[in-house]
């Protein structure tokens, strides 16, 4: 291991010969493919003054890819929209049309309650 004391800021000194540093590098999650993922698409009023949003949730993946479908599926509806907590949120009742281009992208999806 090189000897890179930047990489120690914080840590405690260890008496134990054997001790190694070990960095806390976030594991990037594998992305599915599409026929593998189970989707589900919802409208949600909840905390944001009755305006809807639709939600597409259960993607399992890299967050750049989430946020790359992301990215697809809001200019697809012309709308904006935005990617946090493995959600993607499209503004306004778009529930059909991301459903059709889910599934145009190979998707499983299914339509949940709200």
């Amino acid at each position: 291991m090189a000897n890179d004391w930047k990489d120690r800021l914080g840590v405690v000194f260890s008496t134990n010969p054997d001790f190694n540093y070990e960095n806390e590098e976030e594991q990037q999650q594998e992305t599915i493919p599409a026929n593998q993922q189970d989707l589900r698409v919802l409208l949600d009023r909840k905390k944001r003054k009755g305006k809807a949003v639709t939600l597409v949730t259960g993607f399992v993946g890299s967050d750049d890819d989430l946020k790359e479908l992301g990215k697809r599926l809001k200019s697809k509806c012309g709308v904006g929209g935005t990617v946090k907590d493995g959600e993607i949120m499209i503004q306004g009742d778009f529930c059909k049309r991301v459903i059709e281009l889910l599934k145009a992208d190979g998707y499983k999806v299914k339509r949940s309650g709200g």
